[in-house]
């Protein structure tokens, strides 16, 4: 069947890519279902409460996927969740790839109720799910009478909704209950549910951008590009049914979302990260036996960091360890080999998912220095970025670009920007910098959009950060744009220092100056924090930070 969202997908493309056997027939849903048939009583997923079997999850899926039939949703319509981390996640995402339904998992916890009804109306969606009191605001009260919340009043104008589905939060004492229980859902007619979607290469998934860089876009996928990665990763990096997966990084994320179709392609059990603030990650690591785990840099800074402070020479069982998400320091790749953990330093975005990454038994150098070399079916090149039509040499800094089989279907009724996305000859252009050696790998140096001007002078902020990420007095830094009159802008460094540190002013200047800063390039305001604010997918939120400067309420030290 032809998909009704409209999206890059071609016969050329359908043609080249299942005869190199990277896209192949399978559904998600029918990755799942030969999961169960193979082992359906192994571990699918587990959560702090819960363990699901194969035939479990399956079932599930089946189930919802029969309310979605039976509460009118059409293949190609759109059904959104806004909860934290669950395995109705999992259950979600493939009812709707068995009913032929799109999937949108990217609410999560810092979106306010205002801006997940915009969402919901961008797409139009058919099927909201969601958790009471998750999210920003979300435990706001609704004005009128006859609403449960916020959330619900705020949907309550949307023409194409069918149906609102609430799910109660997961306690301890749900070890026993069926999945799904709680849910009103409606079977349909007897005869009347249709056989599962066979097309894996309509548009069935569509994740927002996280807006770091201008308003959020709808990218889409499908089965197909979603899967791609995953079959690489299972195969490159040895991920089976014998493995226990965990990503730290949400659903409402993509990084999160690969390590879900990872651990569904290799028929591994998943680890739910639903462990309350506050509570320690490395404990429930350790007793989960996980042994692949997916985050981003935060996440591995935090880790060493606790690890160091208990005095633990290893993180259980865990041996090897995807970074990805934004820009890895160095050192924080050395320092998880020294905890006996083998780092996966990766690259992706939401449009062409964990398409880089480094190998098992890569040089050190290799890992702490590069993003790795891109999977089979991939390719990226570097383009001159003041002609992004212009492919340079390799070894040269500029716009790094890519175009391959895990590549977006396009972004969701937006024409424009899926024109402005790509170059005249079909090359993704990612808006990052960064060059790639003879053999592939690609070092990133910056972002084109994140460059910051100073007096007319180009200063990439990821070089700062990395170099002040060096010294121990300090964790986390970040550099920010503060708007100059004269200047255009000025450096701010931000970071949380650590504890029991003194970071002098002078010792950090004459630090970045030893590693090769020029004197334009050295911050001229320093903003000490007790912390930094995160966006849901880990990334620092230096729009949210610029703004708490803006308004008086952060003031930084001129130093």
């Amino acid at each position: 069947m032809s998909s009704v969202v409209l999206s890059l997908l071609n016969a050329s493309l359908l043609k080249e890519y299942y005869a190199r056997g990277l896209w192949r027939e399978d559904t998600i849903y029918a990755v799942a279902a030969g999961q169960a048939d193979r082992a359906p009583d192994r571990v699918a997923l587990r959560d702090r409460h819960r363990s699901v079997t194969w035939r479990e999850l399956v079932a599930a899926a089946d189930e919802l996927a029969g309310d979605f039939h039976a509460r009118g949703v059409k293949p190609g319509q759109r059904v959104i969740f806004w909860m934290p981390d669950r395995i109705e996640s999992v259950v979600i995402l493939l009812a709707c790839s068995q009913a032929g339904a799109v999937c949108s998992p990217s609410p999560h916890r810092n979106h306010t109720v205002a801006e997940v009804q915009a969402m919901a109306e961008r797409l139009g969606a058919r099927i909201f799910i969601y958790q009471p009191a998750f999210g920003a605001d979300a435990r706001a009260p609704a004005r009128a009478p006859g609403r449960a919340n916020a959330i619900e009043e705020a949907l309550a104008g949307l023409p194409t909704l069918a149906h609102v589905h609430r799910l109660p939060a997961v306690s301890a004492g749900d070890g026993g209950r069926p999945l799904l229980d709680g849910l009103e859902l409606k079977k349909p007619a007897a005869g009347a549910m249709p056989s599962p979607s066979r097309d894996p290469d309509r548009v069935s998934y569509i994740a927002f951008t996280s807006g770091s860089t201008g308003q959020p876009k709808g990218v889409m996928h499908s089965d197909n590009t979603l899967l791609v990665t995953a079959r690489a990763l299972c195969r490159d990096w040895k991920i089976g049914p014998d493995t226990i997966v965990s990503t730290l990084s949400p659903f409402s994320h993509n990084l999160g979302v690969g390590a879900m179709m990872t651990a569904l392609v290799a028929g591994a059990e998943l680890v739910i990260h639903d462990t309350p603030r506050g509570e320690s990650i490395v404990d429930r690591l350790v007793e989960t036996g996980v042994d692949y785990l997916v985050g981003v840099p935060t996440h591995a800074i935090d880790m060493v960091a606790e690890l160091r402070r208990r005095g633990m020479s290893r993180l259980g069982k865990v041996r090897a360890f995807r970074v990805s998400g934004a820009a890895s320091p160095p050192k924080i790749m050395r320092d998880l080999m020294a905890f006996g953990i083998e780092p996966q330093s990766g690259y992706g975005m939401t449009e062409n998912n964990s398409h880089q990454y480094t190998r098992p038994g890569d040089d050190p150098e290799l890992v702490s220095q590069t993003c790795g070399r891109a999977i089979d079916g991939y390719e990226i090149r570097i383009f001159d970025p003041e002609n992004p039509d212009r492919m340079l040499p390799a070894g040269e800094v500029g716009l790094v670009a890519g175009r391959g089989a895990c590549l977006m279907l396009g972004y969701f009724d937006d024409q424009r920007a899926t024109e402005n996305a790509f170059n005249r000859d079909g090359w993704f252009m990612t808006g990052d910098l960064g060059q790639v050696d003879g053999a592939g790998y690609l070092r990133l140096t910056g972002r084109q959009k994140e460059v910051l001007i100073r007096g007319g002078h180009n200063i990439n902020p990821a070089r700062i950060e990395e170099l002040a990420a060096e010294m121990p007095e300090l964790v986390r830094p970040a550099v920010l744009a503060l708007p100059d009159p004269r200047l255009g802008e000025r450096i701010c460094l931000a970071f949380v220092p650590r504890p029991g540190a003194d970071l002098k002013p002078d010792a950090l200047l004459s630090h970045l100056s030893a590693r090769g800063l020029s004197r334009y390039e050295l911050p001229e305001f320093i903003l000490p924090l007790a912390e930094l604010p995160l966006m849901a997918n880990g990334k620092i939120d230096k729009p949210a930070l610029l703004r708490r400067v803006a308004d008086g309420a952060l003031v930084p030290t001129a130093i």
